[in-house]
């Protein structure tokens, strides 16, 4: 019950004009500004989290053997082709030939190896259904299902799950767990150079890569976690791209020659409300829960964050994925919220709890908590750094 925000992450950069062709090889480097801070368990796809955040690094280090593809959601990588059984107990994988970053071949081991460790946000669906792993022939890897499973697809080679990431099993035994955290080796289009936890890191093209190369040579991903910071770095010529710009510098940077704002991504906001299971939470009220929908004005933080770019929409699937249902949002209407409240038993409003903004869009959550506030919802907002917000949940609301 639970109604959503649509919000895109707002990118700039460098307007590169004139360039025309193709290289031969991937030149120059492309230092990116980032609003969150890369941490070392998102080096390591066995890490994965229920979050898009750490596929910008995990996608430039390791491939899979589905993963999302230029015009494709989910489509074979290391996989040359896959294919489900009629009775949707298995699939089957055929390799193609590639390399990890350390020389050695991708092999059906590696894959069985990868998905064992998996120990991310999607272990527990995944593990519960495979019932077996085969190897049937060098270069074939087939995973056994416990019942039906047609979307295992959507889980195993998506941003839902990591697992289908393949590491070097031969590697990671040499090194282990620390060692491989330290240096990752994976068999993406970038291989690892240097991390600075929370700080920086660098990678560099694999010229062993099996795919085309990219265009640029090398990428830094550097942490910038105040947005007018980003901002001034940009105009610098200090980075060639910086993310999440909103608002007053969005709006600077939109009016700035040599500059593009651009809004890439589908992200989808939404209050999220942990204490709706606990009968005696205010929240469990379906009226309660409605009411907060009914207090947010969409538009005005569609325009207010993303220069009106956002869509306001009323379910969590973008409209615009295959299947999608288009669900309108509820309207803005302060008045019925506080009559649903009333109804509820909270004519005075009651104490939400905390309200814990999705990093580092705590402007937007400031917002909300205003917005709530005016119907009589009080509630504290608590700012978090992404890595720390994703290991702990708290009652109250969160966006």
């Amino acid at each position: 019950m639970t109604r959503r925000l649509l919000l895109p992450i707002l990118c700039a950069a460098v307007w590169l004009s004139g360039v025309t062709g193709v290289t031969a090889a991937p030149d120059g480097t492309l230092t990116i500004a980032m609003h969150f801070s890369p941490v070392t368990r998102w080096l390591d796809p066995a890490e994965g989290e229920r979050t898009i955040t750490p596929y910008l690094l995990l996608y430039a280090l390791h491939d899979g053997l589905l993963k999302p593809m230029p015009g494709a959601g989910s489509a074979p990588s290391l996989a040359e082709s896959w294919s489900m059984s009629k009775d949707m107990l298995s699939a089957e994988f055929t390799l193609r030939r590639a390399k990890f970053h350390n020389g050695e071949p991708v092999t059906v081991e590696d894959v069985k190896f990868s998905f064992e460790r998996y120990r991310g946000g999607a272990a527990k669906v995944l593990k519960d259904a495979v019932k077996e792993i085969q190897t049937p022939a060098p270069n074939r890897v087939r995973f056994v299902f416990k019942e039906p499973w047609p979307d295992f697809g959507a889980c195993y080679g998506t941003f839902v799950a990591s697992a289908g990431r393949v590491v070097p099993k031969k590697y990671f035994e040499r090194v282990g767990e620390d060692g491989f955290r330290k240096a990752p080796v994976g068999a993406g289009p970038y291989k690892f150079v240097s991390f600075n936890p929370g700080v920086e890191l660098v990678v560099e093209f694999f010229d062993e890569y099996w795919r085309k190369p990219p265009s640029i040579k090398r990428i830094v991903f550097r942490r910038l976690p105040d947005e007018t910071t980003r901002a001034a770095a940009l105009k610098r010529g200090e980075v060639d791209l910086a993310m999440l710009l909103s608002g007053p510098t969005a709006q600077e940077i939109k009016r700035t020659p040599g500059l593009r704002l651009a809004a890439p991504l589908l992200g989808i906001f939404w209050l999220d409300f942990p204490d709706q299971w606990d009968p005696k939470s205010p929240w469990a009220d379906k009226r309660v829960r409605m009411a907060a929908s009914l207090a947010l004005d969409r538009q005005a933080l569609s325009d207010a964050e993303t220069l009106g770019l956002s869509r306001p929409t009323g379910s969590i699937v973008p409209r615009d994925f295959e299947f999608a249902l288009a669900l309108e949002p509820h309207p803005y209407d302060p008045a019925r919220a506080r009559q649903l409240l009333a109804e509820a038993g909270y004519p005075g409003g009651f104490d939400g709890g905390e309200l814990a903004p999705f990093p580092p869009y705590n402007s937007m959550g400031e917002t909300i908590q205003g917005w709530l506030q005016a119907v009589g919802i009080r509630t504290r907002v608590r700012t978090m750094e992404r890595g720390s917000r994703g290991a702990r949940r708290s009652s109250g609301a969160w966006c």
